[in-house]
Formats: C-alpha cells, sequence, structure tokens
C-alpha cells in the first residue's frame, strides 16, 4: 500500500510562506474516508448492538409479562396494563393457590416431571456417554454405517417420530404409564454424536495406551481417566436432554391420558383449556403462577451447569 500527498487547501493570512503556502495531507492510496465511520450510530458494530438489543427485548418481554402477571389477583390481571403491576402483590397467595387447587395435583405433575427428567435425561446422557465414546475410541466393522444412521436420527425431527411410537407402545401395553414417557426419552442422537466427536479429541490415544500398560483394564480407564476429561461433554448433552425432558409436550399429550401421569407441560394446559373453555373457572392467575414455578428448576440448572455449558461448547475449537 503506498501514500500519496495531496494539496488540501490554502493555509491562513500570516503564516510562514504567505497566501500561496499550502498545507499538504498524507493520504493511503486506495483508502477511502468513508471506510472507518465516524460516529456513535454510524458504525456497523453500533447498529449490531442495536438489533441485538431489540431480539433481547423481544426474547425477554414474555418472561417479563409472566412473571408481572403473577403478582396480579384474577381481578387485576384482565383490568390492568399486562407489563406493568397493578392492585395488591398477590404472588405468594397465587403460590399458595397453585399448591393447594385440586387436592394439589400440582405437586403430583412436578414430582412426574422430575421423574421423567431423572430417569429419562439421566439414563439418555449415560447411553450417549458409553455409546459416543466406544464409537469415538475403538473401531469395528461396521462403524461408518452406524454414524450414518445416527446422523439420520438427528435429521428426523421428534414429532414425526410420534405417531408410529405410540402405535408400537400401544401394541406392547404401555400406553398410559410412565414408561410411555421414559423409555423413548432415552435415546438421545444428537447427545450420542456430541460425545462421540468431543470424544475423538478429548481423549488422547495415548493416554489411553499408557493406562493399559501399567495395566489398567477398560472399564477402569473410562471411570477413572475418560470420565473425567469428558466431563464439559457430559454436563453439556445432560443439560440439552433435562431441558428437552423438561418442556416434552407432544409424546405426553398422545400418550398419557391419566392426570395423575401428567408432567407439568401438559397439566397446565389442562388447567389452561380450564380457565379459557366454554364454562371458564377463574384460575388464569393460578396458570400464570404455575408456569413461572416450571420454569425456576430449569432456569436455575442452567445458571449453575452453565460454565461447564460453555466450555463443552467451545471444547474443540481451538487446536495448539
Amino acid at each position: 500500500m503506498s501514500a500519496a500527498v495531496t494539496d488540501s487547501g490554502i493555509a491562513p493570512r500570516g503564516t510562514p510562506g504567505g497566501r500561496g503556502t499550502r498545507r499538504r495531507r498524507v493520504t493511503i492510496a486506495g483508502a477511502s474516508p468513508r471506510a472507518h465511520p465516524v460516529g456513535i450510530t454510524g458504525g456497523p458494530s453500533n447498529r449490531l448492538t442495536i438489533v441485538m438489543a431489540l431480539f433481547t427485548v423481544y426474547t425477554l418481554l414474555p418472561l417479563a409479562w409472566l412473571l408481572i402477571n403473577a403478582t396480579k389477583t384474577q381481578q387485576a390481571l384482565f383490568s390492568s396494563f399486562g407489563l406493568w403491576f397493578s392492585g395488591p402483590f398477590a404472588f405468594v397467595d397465587n403460590v399458595r393457590q397453585v399448591f393447594a387447587f385440586d387436592d394439589g395435583i400440582f405437586v403430583r405433575w412436578l414430582g412426574n416431571t422430575l421423574l421423567y427428567v431423572v430417569a429419562g435425561a439421566g439414563g439418555a446422557t449415560v447411553l450417549a456417554t458409553f455409546a459416543g465414546y466406544g464409537l469415538a475410541k475403538y473401531d469395528f466393522p461396521g462403524k461408518r454405517a452406524v454414524f450414518g444412521v445416527v446422523l439420520g436420527a438427528i435429521a428426523i425431527p421428534g414429532t414425526a417420530l410420534a405417531v408410529p411410537t405410540f402405535l408400537m407402545f400401544s401394541q406392547l401395553g404401555l400406553t398410559n404409564t410412565i414408561w410411555a414417557i421414559i423409555v423413548p426419552s432415552l435415546v438421545s442422537p444428537f447427545g450420542l454424536y456430541l460425545i462421540w466427536v468431543y470424544a475423538v479429541d478429548a481423549v488422547p490415544y495415548e493416554i489411553l495406551e499408557a493406562a493399559r500398560i501399567d495395566g489398567s483394564g477398560e472399564w477402569r480407564t473410562f471411570f477413572t481417566i475418560s470420565v473425567r476429561m469428558l466431563a464439559p461433554g457430559i454436563v453439556t448433552v445432560l443439560l440439552f436432554a433435562v431441558v428437552a425432558t423438561w418442556n416434552n409436550y407432544f409424546l405426553p399429550l398422545i400418550m398419557l391420558s391419566d392426570p395423575n401421569l401428567f408432567p407439568l407441560t401438559i397439566g397446565l394446559q389442562q388447567w389452561n383449556l380450564r380457565a379459557t373453555g366454554v364454562s371458564a373457572s377463574p384460575i388464569y392467575n393460578l396458570v400464570i403462577t404455575g408456569s413461572v414455578l416450571a420454569i425456576v428448576p430449569i432456569v436455575v440448572l442452567f445458571l449453575f451447569l452453565q460454565r461447564y455449558w460453555q466450555s463443552g461448547l467451545a471444547a474443540g475449537s481451538v487446536k495448539a
């Protein structure tokens, strides 16, 4: 890149050289003065910040509406502005009504959801860890075929398999049971694939060979060495599985008919139908408060595992 000297005007009177003296400005050949915009709102980074701020507001607005209206009574809920507080602070009273309504069915739904998450998401994480690690560190005939099956399973949405799963479980007599939710939740193709690609670089072959030379068996090596190296990936898969199982709606909707087996997603939907149906019950404030209580555990879990989740996503992005 070369420099060029250009005249940019006449010097003021009284300066050395008199009227004919010109100021000189050095510019870089090929550079445009507009290439680096000056100003608070004119730069690309500032425009991007504004766009991201708008997306943030758009994302947090429903949550703000939910939290604000959970503090209102049934009467104030429909007689006030939705994005501001009004009337007496009724959040504590709403929480009491949620847990006491319909003989405490909300507690039952919460317990069912925790059961499905612990058994389904926990089991899916364990199976994905075993399978992904084995596929990453062991060679066997048909490995490429397994890889193709896993990718195909990831490409198929879960809702497309809901009806065939229902028909299969109906023939087995497992519909309207907890197994109709737990067993399908144990399969996590994306979790398996994530552990697979993570274990390839996270667990070096040299460490495994050193452990074998020292006489360590495969199971001992896995639990004492590999699991520690796979911890960020395992936590990441666990977080994704927990969120997917906690928010699972369509599968319980078609599998379950007993209210005592409903998770929170289906139970709150049943309350919403009772609050908005033809013979509506005045429980809309309970629906909103119950929704707030339903998201608290998953938010706490996400914040607790966030550092592991971030390190798991960044793993393998930088190589020495």
